[in-house]
Formats: C-alpha cells, sequence, structure tokens
C-alpha cells in the first residue's frame, strides 16, 4: 500500500500534525510519509517527546518506523496488527506526558486493544495540557464518544526537572458514537488547584481569585486543592464543567508569578461558552473523522491546531466537515467515512 504524504508544515506546523497523522496511521492501518516536520519552528524536526509517543505506538502496532530521532524532519509509518501491553517508559526530560497520550489513548481505544502504561516526564508543563485537563476534560469528551481511559497522577512533574510519574489504563473502544456539543447551559463548575514547593495560602488567594471570578457571573462552584510531591516548585489550576451539550476547561500553571493566575483562568474559561473549549476542539477531530454518523461542535474559534486535526482527518479517513460562522463562534460538522479502513 502506497503511504500518505502528508506536509508536517501545514497548519500549526508542530506536534499536531504528527499526533494526527500517527494516530489515524495506527487504527486505519494506513502508512504514512510525513515530510516538513516542524520546518518553521525554531528548533526543526522531532522532539523527545514526539519519538516518544511514535515509539510506544509503534510498540503497540507493531509498525515499522523510519527517520525516529532527534531533529528528523522526516517520517515514515507503517502500521501492522495491533496488541495488548503493559509499558513502563520515561521521556527523559519535562517532555508532556499529556501530548504522548493524546496519541495513545484514541490509538488503542480505537484499535480495540487495552493498554496499562506508566510514563515518567512532565504532567504540568508549557505548551500543553496539564494532567488534570487530561484526566478530567478530555476523558469526560472521550467517554461520550465511547473512548474509557483512567489516569492517576502519582507525582507531578512540572518544568524544568520534569520527573512526574503518570499511570494510564486504556480501554478497547465497544461502541463509537458521534457527539453533538452545542453550547453550555450549566452554572455550575469545579475548580482543581495543585502545587508543590509553594505557599499554599499563595495557592489559596488564586483559587478564590478564580471563584470570585466564576460568581460574577453566576457560577456555582466546588473546589480542590492538594499539596503534592515534585522534583521543583509549580502550581496547576483547572476550571471544568459538564452537560448534556458541552464540556468545557481552562488551565493554567504556574511560570514566573502566581499573581493574576486565577482571574486569569477563570476569563479563558467564561469565554469558552459554547459547546467545547479551545483545546478540546482539535482533539475531537481524530476520532470523529472515524464515526460514519455526523458530528457537530460549537467553539468560540478556530484555531491553527483545529484546521491541522481536521486537513489530517479528510486526508486519512476521506471524512468531510464543514464550519459555519455564528454570531459567537463557529460550527464544526464532521462526517466520518464508513470507507475510513478503521480496523
Amino acid at each position: 500500500m502506497e503511504p500518505v504524504r502528508i506536509d508536517g508544515a501545514f497548519g500549526e506546523g508542530g506536534g499536531q500534525v504528527i499526533r494526527s497523522a500517527v494516530t489515524l496511521s495506527a487504527v486505519t492501518g494506513k502508512p504514512i510519509e510525513i515530510e516538513n516536520i516542524r520546518k518553521n519552528r525554531k528548533v526543526p524536526g522531532l522532539r523527545p517527546q514526539h519519538m516518544l509517543g511514535i515509539k510506544i505506538l509503534a510498540k503497540i502496532c507493531q509498525a515499522r518506523v523510519e527517520g525516529l530521532h532527534v531533529n528528523s524532519t522526516s517520517l515514515k509509518f507503517t502500521p501492522s496488527e495491533g496488541m495488548d501491553m503493559e509499558l513502563e517508559e520515561d521521556v527523559g526530560t519535562a517532555g508532556s506526558i499529556p501530548l504522548i497520550l493524546q496519541v495513545l489513548i484514541p490509538s488503542v481505544a480505537l484499535l480495540r486493544k487495552k493498554l496499562k502504561i506508566s510514563i515518567t516526564g512532565g504532567t504540568d508543563v508549557p505548551w500543553s495540557p496539564t494532567a488534570d485537563y487530561t484526566k478530567i476534560v478530555l476523558g469526560k469528551a472521550f467517554s461520550t464518544i465511547g473512548i474509557d481511559f483512567a489516569l492517576d497522577i502519582k507525582k507531578r512533574g512540572y518544568y524544568p526537572k520534569g520527573g512526574g510519574l503518570a499511570e494510564a489504563e486504556i480501554l478497547p473502544c465497544r461502541n463509537i458514537r458521534p457527539v453533538s456539543f452545542l453550547a453550555r447551559t450549566t452554572r455550575s463548575a469545579k475548580i482543581f488547584g495543585s502545587y508543590c514547593n509553594m505557599p499554599r495560602d499563595v495557592v489559596e488567594q488564586e483559587v478564590s481569585n478564580a471563584i470570585k471570578a466564576l460568581e460574577e457571573y453566576g457560577f456555582k462552584t466546588e473546589h480542590t486543592i492538594r499539596e503534592e510531591t515534585a522534583l521543583n516548585s509549580g502550581c496547576s489550576i483547572l476550571i471544568f464543567s459538564h452537560d448534556d451539550a458541552s464540556v468545557t476547561g481552562s488551565d493554567i500553571i504556574y511560570q514566573k508569578n502566581m499573581s493574576g493566575m486565577g482571574r486569569l483562568v477563570a476569563g479563558k474559561f467564561l469565554e469558552s461558552n459554547l459547546g467545547v473549549d479551545l483545546s478540546l476542539s482539535d482533539m475531537l477531530a481524530v476520532p470523529l473523522s472515524l464515526i460514519p454518523e455526523t458530528s457537530v461542535f460549537r467553539v468560540n474559534q478556530i484555531t491553527k491546531h483545529l484546521e491541522t486535526g481536521l486537513f489530517v482527518a479528510s486526508k486519512m479517513t476521506d471524512c468531510k466537515y464543514g464550519i459555519g460562522k455564528l454570531d459567537n463562534g463557529f460550527e464544526v460538522r464532521i462526517a466520518g467515512s464508513s470507507d475510513s479502513g478503521m480496523q
């Protein structure tokens, strides 16, 4: 079978192309060839966290891989049969565990396999969803589709030292379902804060600021703050809500200054008042492209990550998608192809 050729410089031109392509390659059995990987980034080519996700997935689907090395700008991935596995892996840096799981969760579940995995690396790091976002927000959205996983955060891993530990169990998907996420109607939200080697009262103040910001817009809130272990100091805050027609979340990590974190994360959450938030929208493109029925979701903005996910999905599955402008955002419709080749 001739590989599907994908331009890695398309759209956001980074890891989203790789994650979407290898996931759909594994699930459909179609080989891929990606060129121009991260071509326009300051450091082009594959980074360690991209490599580990591909390496693990290659083990699970017994894939033949060419070009799997640091700074590689081209990659060939030829999958075979999937297998149940139990694995222990180490990113070796503060590379994002959640981004690795973005590859593994839909791949393994849609291959109808089972994976138990322990990964050491970064749980809450820049330019990535936090581990709590992955566990809670992505977990809820994926369960609606029929993709179920459990995630246990044993130890936090913040930038720059990493060293976090997450244990995940991914279950076979028995019945994949279309979704309709149109608008948030609930006025209830949950706030999760975690921290290490920082004054608790500072974290509590930022969570309190988030609560006040939400209450100003009529939200009732519940909150949990956990002190956890990590190699270096760090903090993350997540706000989450869901109802029959929405799954939305907003997260933030401490980098240089805690001041303003609470108000900022609350502001991001309040802006995401449609069916899904911006981060979740691009994570849905891959699984929805494999469902023959039409799924629909509404989002406040069409991000480069979402554009990239839709582009790769259409090339790999022949799904059809459309984007319509609304007064307060956009509506995305995805109709997967029954000939997608899902194994």
